[in-house]
């Protein structure tokens, strides 16, 4: 049996230490029964009030006995503790937990301590777009090689509780966001970056904070260390250059020299200018250019570790993450695709460049104070029909037609109350062999609790139609 001497170290550590969960989320819910088993008088925070926290939760807090504060004014509550879990919601200067970790408390998170007990290999993949399709290809390259591997981050399951069944054999593949990272003081063995654009402005204090956290992915790692980014993006490009250990770009624009890149409908790899094919792009389910680089990052991010031919079965077996450009289904010759996920104009862009039909765009959520400018263009050359609802329809709104203007153009654009009233316009409006894609280019707090959960209810939608 393998003996993680660090992780021996921290659980005796724990033993009796008076311990604070900020957060009862995906990441910090796991860590209850695990804590408290290590007799640690242990006390967990919620700015949410008691009826929303998940009953199944609340039901673990009670019967463990585990004393809880929630609302507004939970962390009014957080004094004298030694340790303290973080949530990635949470942000790490908040006045109350400054103030506990001036008194000499230590801050943590699950991901990090993660990062700091892990025996094994840890990639670990950031950006603004493409992080849940490229984490998944890449751990699934992985399994496929016959690695013990486990993902986690903001997909798979919270693997902190997994330690004791790693080795140093152990692969661990992460999906993680500019919030899980923004006081990291460990980056992974490898460190993707798959691009940056302004995203999370509504909670990060500047774009300049948001590309600081995104950075910490590599900032820590050694001369061994190895850290794949986008060529094509200025903003990696120039973080490149800070990186201590090996790096790999990929690009769908340039023949590198090293690399991996998209050109003439075929995915290459080059060293030392030595070209050598990887896959034809026909021979892959998953549709656009962003996903040719998805695909490249993902090929960037195992080169070490996984052979070619293992890696093509890999692409060609992957039909791609739920809610990111999928099918639905046809209705009279419409195509209606769930792209949830574009939660973001850039996100959006991407997704529009995906189609050679003609486009119903469906967008339009919550506003995460994003700049609609850069989108504008795209929907005039992609799409025949907009369709808008939520917080963010009057700025996409002005933003087309003020581009619209510019170039003496004219979009239909049709204002809508809910997703329900959205779909039903799309309906009439689309016409056969064109697509009807969802793809908001904004958040879904406005009314749903994720992009997951919006998704699922356009799904349902669609199919009642």
């Amino acid at each position: 049996m393998y003996y993680n001497q660090k992780l021996e170290e921290f659980e005796t550590y724990l033993r009796n230490k008076k311990v604070a969960i900020i957060g009862m989320g995906v990441s910090n819910a796991p860590l209850i029964e695990y804590l408290k088993s290590f007799s640690c008088d242990l006390t967990v925070f919620d700015k949410r009030e008691e009826e929303k926290i998940d009953p199944a939760i609340l039901k673990k807090i009670k019967d463990l006995q585990i004393d809880y504060h929630f609302g507004e004014d939970n962390l009014s509550y957080l004094k004298g503790f030694q340790l303290i879990f973080r949530s990635p919601s949470c942000r790490p200067d908040t006045k109350e937990i400054v103030e506990e970790v001036e008194r000499g408390a230590i801050l943590t998170s699950e991901i990090e301590l993660l990062l700091e007990i892990c025996p094994g290999k840890v990639i670990g993949v950031t950006g603004s777009d493409g992080k849940t399709t490229t984490t998944t290809l890449i751990y699934e390259m992985i399994k496929k090689k016959g690695y013990p591997c486990f993902l986690g981050g903001n997909i798979g399951y919270p693997i902190f509780t997994k330690l004791r069944e790693m080795t140093n054999e152990t692969i661990v593949v992460l999906e993680l966001s500019s919030f899980q990272l923004m006081d990291a003081k460990v980056s992974p063995d490898i460190a993707v970056i798959t691009n940056i654009a302004p995203n999370h402005l509504d909670i990060h204090k500047s774009y300049e904070e948001y590309i600081t956290c995104k950075e910490n992915i590599f900032r820590f790692q050694n001369e061994k260390g190895i850290f794949v980014t986008n060529y094509e993006n200025d903003i990696t490009r120039k973080l490149a250059e800070k990186a201590p250990g090996k790096v790999i770009f990929f690009s769908s624009k340039t023949k590198l020299e090293n690399g991996y890149f998209y050109e003439d409908g075929i995915i290459k790899m080059s060293e030392d200018g030595l070209r050598r094919h990887v896959i034809q792009t026909k021979d892959i389910p998953l549709r656009g250019i962003h996903n040719y680089e998805n695909i490249c990052t993902a090929l960037a991010a195992t080169d070490t570790l996984v052979d070619i031919d293992t890696q093509r079965e890999v692409i060609q077996e992957f039909k791609g993450v739920e809610h990111r450009l999928e099918l639905v289904r046809e209705i009279d010759g419409v195509k209606w695709y769930n792209d949830s996920i574009g939660t973001s104009p850039s996100r959006t862009i991407a997704g529009l460049n995906s189609f050679d039909e003609d486009i119903v765009l469906i967008a339009g959520g919550y506003d995460k104070h994003l700049d609609y400018a850069p989108i504008a263009k795209p929907i005039l050359d992609n799409v025949t029909q907009l369709v808008l609802m939520g917080a963010t329809a009057p700025k996409i709104y002005e933003a087309v037609v003020n581009e619209a203007k510019k170039e003496k153009r004219e979009i239909p654009i049709h204002m809508c109350d809910s997703l329900e009233e959205a779909i039903h316009t799309a309906k009439k409006v689309a016409k056969k062999d064109q697509v009807v894609l969802f793809s908001p280019a904004s958040a879904s707090f406005d009314l749903f609790k994720n992009f997951a959960e919006r998704g699922e209810k356009f799904k349902e939608l669609v199919w009642k139609l």
